[in-house]
């Protein structure tokens, strides 16, 4: 199975669900890899503090180490790939993922920024989860405004024929008076049921323990039981 771990905006906490949810599979006794495509701001050697570093460790794995392709401008991938003179060929990294992924029974792949963030000016996110025939799982954060930007995002994935495996709503801080409200919200109006409001937590077990009821989400978008 390949999951897309895709964000209703930045700074919600989609690493952290990624991190969370490859060390829950782990337990379970699953073989996971989780990928991060491309990353922007990153220059220098791979630090402990990139998205694509702190995958490799959820899941202890080899390769890849760090993002596939890493740009320094934090800006959209497009953007960031032409101030460096880097052109994305959106081709090659899909090839890339896939090889890296060959043998896994679980590819977890965690997009930059939210779903329609351009990879080039051809293709973006959603259309990287296509290209892959991946589903998606919708990370935001539990604070006023989520309820549009989670709901605009479940269209977009039905427009595009990608399944969207739930929603994790994470705990920000401060919390303002919408919080604890949006998950039933979100489920009303989308009619998905699959909704979770989750504390973040910096305990790697707990953290893995906190997503395990996500697990029960992934048979029913196709993955193995």
């Amino acid at each position: 199975m390949r999951l897309l771990v895709t964000g209703t905006d930045i700074g919600v906490g989609k690493t952290w669900v990624a991190c969370a949810l490859a060390r829950a599979l782990i337990e379970t006794g699953k073989s996971v890899v989780a990928i991060k495509p491309v990353e922007t701001g990153c220059s220098g050697q791979p630090s402990k503090r990139e998205d694509g570093v702190r995958l490799a460790r959820a899941t202890g794995q080899s390769q890849p180490g760090s993002a596939i392709i890493r740009l320094p401008d934090p800006v959209a991938p497009v953007l960031a790939s032409e101030r460096a003179g880097a052109e994305i060929d959106f081709d090659a990294l899909v090839l890339k993922i896939e090889r890296f992924s060959h043998g896994a029974e679980v590819a977890l792949i965690e997009g930059t920024g939210g779903l329609l963030t351009p990879i080039t000016w051809e293709w973006n996110m959603v259309d990287l989860a296509r290209s892959l025939g991946a589903a998606a799982l919708i990370v935001g954060a539990d604070r006023l405004g989520t309820i549009n930007h989670t709901l605009l995002t479940l269209s977009a994935l039905e427009l595009a024929g990608v399944p969207a495996a739930g929603v994790v709503l994470t705990t920000p801080e401060p919390k303002d008076q919408s919080a604890g409200t949006n998950a039933a919200a979100i489920a009303r109006l989308s009619g998905v049921d699959r909704v979770l409001t989750l504390p973040r937590s910096g305990d790697d077990s707990a953290a893995a323990g906190l997503v395990a009821p996500v697990l029960e989400w992934l048979p029913r978008v196709g993955a193995p039981a």
